[in-house]
């Protein structure tokens, strides 16, 4: 069972095709079979912050047949137990931990030792990366449209805005194109400093956003992701050239080369009384180029 390499990911760098060797196989439970391979151009969906979907796509066997892949997850092995995706009880990184990308395939005849190709579906992949991009910019021109809500200092966004989204979220999920961002405004975030009332008028807070967004996006900064290592647990960083900034922020999804790869990107907010305070809904959209 011991898995002695982390999975070497390719996906930050762009990469959608790949060809590696199957080093793992485990049972994946439901008739499904994790295939683990020494290297991947296949994006999972993180365990801990599953914001992003696992790419969609195929395994290509020596003999050219396909067979899809339902789902990629992360894997975690300490070479007495491998852990597969929500099963996945410690953080990526932690030490004694080989973390590795399991592709769940049904009814493979696949065997360790094999050279697979991978494919992953090239529009899916440019839609989510769209969706991702758009969602790290939305949060930043969300913080900073309510920069002057905050009554005490708070801890600060990548462009030294008060921090909103990073306190306040509750789920982020990235989809096609887009993003869905849910924010609970609560006792706790009013204890921080947080003024609520200026969320009274939401299409003045999304305008705030909308009018940054559009002024990013015409500037087309580049962006990239860096890499401290080439492995699946190694820490990856969004980086993207904003008008008279350059923002790092933590992220191991995947992205637009450049913002020019963008027409543009727009946010919408919504709101409804929970017990305990309100939540707020952003819906982003992202319009390719």
């Amino acid at each position: 069972m011991t898995i002695d390499h982390a999975t070497v990911v390719l996906y930050p760098s762009g990469q959608t095709s790949s060809v590696g060797t199957v080093v793992h196989l485990a049972d994946a439970g439901d008739g499904r079979t994790a295939v683990v391979l020494d290297q991947t151009a296949f994006h999972p969906v993180d365990t801990a912050w599953p914001d992003q979907p696992s790419d969609r796509g195929t395994l290509v066997l020596s003999d050219d047949s396909t067979i899809d892949i339902v789902e990629a997850v992360v894997g975690a092995s300490n070479g007495d137990e491998f852990l597969l995706g929500r099963d996945v009880s410690v953080r990526t990184g932690t030490e004694g931990w080989t973390f590795v990308v399991a592709h769940l395939v049904e009814g493979a005849a696949i065997s360790k030792g094999d050279t697979i190709r991978v494919e992953a579906d090239v529009e899916y992949r440019a839609a989510l990366s769209a969706g991702h991009t758009a969602c790290h910019l939305a949060s930043l021109a969300l913080d900073a449209a309510l920069a002057g809500a905050w009554r005490k200092d708070a801890p600060t966004d990548a462009l030294g805005a008060p921090g909103f989204d990073a306190l306040a979220t509750q789920e982020s999920r990235i989809v096609p194109l887009g993003s869905r961002d849910v924010y609970r405004i609560g006792k706790s975030l009013r204890r921080k400093g947080f003024d609520p009332a200026v969320l009274d008028d939401l299409d003045a807070v999304a305008s705030r956003a909308n009018l940054l967004l559009a002024e990013w996006i015409a500037a087309g900064g580049d962006a990239h992701i860096e890499c401290d290592g080439p492995g699946l647990a190694d820490r990856r960083a969004w980086v993207c050239a904003l008008p008279g900034a350059t923002v790092r922020i933590p992220c191991g999804g995947t992205h637009v080369a450049s913002l020019a790869d963008l027409s543009a990107v727009t946010v919408s907010l919504t709101s409804t009384t929970v017990e305990g305070g309100l939540e707020v809904v952003m819906s982003t959209v992202a319009i390719p180029a």
